[in-house]
């Protein structure tokens, strides 16, 4: 009956994935699910040996929902306080993003010509053995065109700047007799590989190289106006986004705002140096910078440092890694965890003495950063059990929420009775605050639709486009009897007016996302025989 009764407990509520709306705050919703998450991290820092201060924070788009600061700066020290946001730690793998950013600021700028151009294009030295081939290497003969004068063409590997970024290239972990202390030159890296292997078929597998970072970075900077990573990263990064407390360089004045790092064992953790490897683990920072960055990846900061369609490729994954890898995808130069339907999109980090995570939820415009003096926590993922409470939190605030939706200039045109075919039957009418609504009728609508779904409000886009927006939380599928109503494939879907006849009304529209075309205007409102 038109009576009946739809909840949660009968089917599943949609929005599936809910828009990230404005949000007023405090939401109590989200003050609980806050309040959940710090209670979590104070719990963990007695269970995780040599875990002794612990910083994080909570984003979502622009705003620092939270933050959170557990233990004490120095836990040798017991007349320590405890961190703040602006307190720094090592951030180890966290630094990996920079090269990336570095490789996709460089694409924009037309200096690489493509995120898939062969290593050699950059470093003409280049040479490793690939003994896992299985297929014939493209075969470039203008390969280093605009570059330099080069010897006859040859056939590159197909080990590329994206797949460098993404964990896919085969490169080994690191060069082959090395520690992360190592302080060649890139010469001598480049040396190094030419009777090294690699370790999977470039594109194939997912395989964690530290050296593939660093690589990347030291040849791209080759190709930058100043010829030093670390000075590059500052000006086009760190001074843009105002990151003052990040860096590469252990300073005094840096480490007397540290966290201490420890072992597991309680015993200190030195603050040695990187060497060639610092691209890949070097740099040092504080919560209240990498929000900033978080901020500027979700495209919610201000000011940027990548175009929009950028940010969203390097936020796509690439590669569906194997069980026996540690996340479900990789990309650039991020790993992706699926949870509760969405990608986490992570940068994890450990180096001795710290561990810390760098994580984003582009579909929620959410983000969660923890840094850590100590080792990460044993047991079940600290993110993900993080993400468990903020998921449905943020899902049922955005679902609450009472969308903004705009209005046309003139109403009149689009206003009256409209059919698809004769079988369905449409008026568009005005609403409250001038916006437009769409209501379905006719007998058979009538007798199966409850009256609260039968109404559509129109969102006005641009032009004589609209989107078709259903009310705050409704059922993914409507029962019917014996069939169903697929609620959630009209919600976000757009409808394009026809141009308006002499009279100055639209005489019809289509909805192309439902492939219904022809939907036109009707002289005034049928009367249906019973």
């Amino acid at each position: 009956s038109s009576d009946m009764e739809v909840t949660s407990e009968t089917v599943r509520m949609c929005p599936r994935y809910p828009e990230p709306v404005p949000l007023q705050h405090p939401l109590p919703v989200l003050k609980e699910a806050l309040e959940k998450v710090d209670r979590l991290l104070q719990q963990t820092m007695p269970t995780a040996p040599g875990l002794t201060a612990m910083s994080a924070v909570v984003i979502y788009n622009d705003t620092v929902l939270w933050t959170g600061n557990f233990g004490r700066k120095n836990g040798s020290d017991r007349a320590s306080g405890p961190p703040t946001e602006y307190t720094i730690y090592r951030i180890s793998s966290i630094s990996k993003i920079f090269p990336t950013i570095m490789l996709y600021r460089l694409w924009e700028e037309g200096i690489v010509a493509s995120l898939d151009d062969p290593l050699e294009r950059y470093a003409q030295g280049f040479r490793i053995k690939n003994p896992l081939e299985t297929g014939p290497r493209p075969f470039w003969g203008r390969l280093m065109d605009g570059l330099e004068e080069v010897a006859p063409p040859f056939k590159p590997t197909t080990v590329t700047l994206r797949r460098m970024a993404s964990q896919l290239s085969g490169l080994p972990r690191r060069l082959r007799s090395t520690t992360l202390l190592w302080r060649g030159s890139t010469e001598d890296a480049l040396a190094l590989l030419q009777d090294d292997v690699l370790v999977a078929d470039p594109g194939t597998r997912c395989h964690y190289s530290t050296l593939a970072f660093s690589l990347l970075a030291h040849v791209l900077t080759r190709h930058t106006g100043n010829k030093d990573y670390q000075r590059w990263v500052s000006e086009n990064v760190l001074d843009r986004l105002g990151m003052e407390d990040t860096g590469f360089d252990l300073v005094p004045w840096v480490q007397a705002r540290m966290a201490a790092g420890f072992y597991g064992s309680g015993l200190p953790a030195p603050l040695y140096d990187l060497g060639w490897y610092r691209p890949s683990g070097q740099m040092y920072s504080t919560p209240s910078d990498l929000a900033k960055l978080a901020m500027v990846l979700l495209g919610s900061a201000p000011q940027g440092i990548l175009t929009p369609d950028t940010l969203k490729t390097m936020l796509t994954p690439l590669l569906t890694c194997p069980g026996t890898y540690f996340a479900n995808q990789t990309g650039t130069p991020w790993e992706f965890h699926g949870q509760r339907g969405y990608s986490i999109v992570r940068k994890d980090g450990d180096l001795d003495g710290y561990a810390a995570t760098f994580s984003l939820v582009p579909q929620l415009k959410l983000s969660f950063i923890v840094l850590m003096a100590g080792p990460r926590p044993p047991g079940p993922d600290l993110v993900t059990q993080v993400y468990d409470v903020l998921i449905p939190a943020m899902e049922t605030a955005f679902r609450e929420v009472e969308r903004s939706l705009a209005s046309p200039p003139n109403p009149g045109p689009y206003l009256g009775f409209y059919t698809y075919a004769n079988l369905t039957f449409y008026e568009i009418l005005l609403g409250p605050s001038g916006v437009l609504c769409m209501q379905q009728f006719g007998p058979q609508v009538e007798k199966l639709i409850p009256a609260k779904f039968r109404t559509l409000k129109l969102h006005h886009l641009q032009g004589r486009v609209f989107q078709m927006v259903m009310d705050k939380e409704f059922p993914c599928v409507l029962p019917l009897g014996a069939a169903w109503l697929p609620l959630e494939a009209q919600h976000g879907q757009l409808l394009n007016f026809y141009p308006f006849d002499q009279r100055g009304l639209s005489p019809g529209f289509d909805a192309p996302g439902l492939s219904t075309y022809k939907v036109l205007r009707l002289a005034q409102k049928p009367v249906f025989k019973t």
